[in-house]
């Protein structure tokens, strides 16, 4: 039999598109569908000549108002993957649709910020444009959850991000996250705009997560690279979603009707890490010394390092942090590093001398040493025991 020829209309740079690329390659590995496949490298093209296409059907991203359009008129079967719709009329007519849960994304981001103890939220979106109609249904999912509980959660949509127009963005984002009320938890759009967030807090002197918490959609591992604070991020059901578009391609090239195939994909759940974890503090002292260690404890800080930022002795920052947390600022330094390099040791792609520099270990051998004292084992004993956990 010839393999069909399948054309997959995505914008790779997209670490969502690319978990919905991932999910339709599992599906071809777990059965025996042979399909040949073309993607266009130059996601900005992928639309070009595309009536001219002489294949068999199309995965396409219908969050693009240009992608649906230019499909409309085409013959072949095409299912569409993109963001869900409070109004159902919004949906395509006719063509099987594939969309990530927008409202229940948000709605994790918001149940894990409610669990931390915060009652002040905010939400981080992104100015509204055609190919942004997911980004406004997360936001009207934030505006429905907070207006139901009884409280006004506070809007922000920011600028575009563009390099011409970076430092002024980020100068108003700066300017919004000073006038928020504290402490309060943000939800962002996405991961990039969350890292953006991050930033800002950062500039700001803004203590994260002790006065804001925040929490990103996408689970992007670049976004974590490229922040000093860990992101916590809801992970979206992405290739569930590539899964599922792709068995439903596969009826219709065998003659099913799926012109009326809606399925609603759930988010997989939530990467929390410590731009979330908000724990309320009685000393603004120890919570600020906690936002400068979850930045710079990897760096090799010392306690009077700590102590310089906060703007008070090494004594009596000492005194604060045995009253608070029942624990030195060393030992609270030691244990960020040690979180990271937990972390770190669950991806054996990372070689473990790279996880003790990474965490600020002077040496391998140091922290082999730190996870004897620790947890009475050596790193890979610990994965090992984790995983058999």
């Amino acid at each position: 039999m010839n393999p069909h020829r399948i054309a997959l209309l995505f914008n790779a740079n997209k670490v969502y598109d690319r978990q919905v690329i991932a999910g339709i390659g599992e599906y071809l590995k777990s059965t025996r569908v042979q399909w040949d496949l073309f993607m266009e490298e130059d996601f900005r093209c992928r639309t070009l000549g595309i009536h001219r296409w002489a294949g068999d059907g199309i995965i396409a991203d219908f969050d693009d108002p240009v992608v649906a359009e230019t499909l409309a008129s085409l013959s072949v079967p095409v299912v569409a993957v993109g963001g869900s719709y409070a109004d159902d009329s919004h949906y395509p007519a006719n063509v099987p649709y594939v969309a990530t849960d927008n409202a229940r994304l948000v709605r994790v981001a918001y149940d894990h910020l409610i669990e931390q103890g915060l009652q002040r939220f905010a939400f981080y979106g992104l100015p509204p444009v055609p190919g942004n109609r997911w980004a406004q249904e997360r936001e009207a999912a934030f505006g429905s959850m907070v207006s139901s509980d009884g409280l006004s959660g506070t809007v922000y949509r920011g600028s575009p991000t563009s390099a011409g127009g970076w430092g002024r963005a980020q100068e108003d984002l700066v300017e919004w996250v000073t006038s928020l009320p504290r402490p309060i938890g943000i939800i962002a759009v996405t991961d990039a705009r969350a890292r953006q967030l991050l930033q800002a807090c950062v500039v700001a002197d803004v203590a994260v997560p002790g006065e804001v918490a925040v929490v990103g959609i996408d689970n992007d591992p670049m976004a974590q690279l490229l922040s000093r604070i860990s992101l916590t991020s809801v992970i979206q059901g992405a290739e569930e979603m590539g899964r599922t578009a792709a068995q439903v391609l596969h009826q219709m090239l065998h003659g099913g009707d799926c012109s009326t195939t809606r399925v609603l994909v759930p988010p997989v759940g939530i990467n929390v890490q410590a731009s979330s974890q908000h724990q309320p503090m009685k000393s603004a002292h120890v919570m600020r010394a906690r936002h400068y260690i979850r930045q710079y404890a990897c760096l090799g800080i010392k306690t009077e390092q700590v102590a310089d930022y906060v703007g008070i002795s090494r004594t009596l920052l000492e005194e604060h942090f045995k009253r608070e947390l029942k624990q030195t600022v060393h030992q609270t330094i030691l244990d960020h590093k040690l979180a990271m390099a937990r972390g770190m040791l669950g991806d054996a792609a990372i070689p473990l001398a790279d996880v003790a520099v990474r965490c600020g270990f002077t040496s391998l051998q140091y922290m082999y040493a730190v996870f004897r004292r620790e947890y009475d084992c050596t790193p890979r004993q610990f994965v090992e025991l984790a995983r058999n956990t």
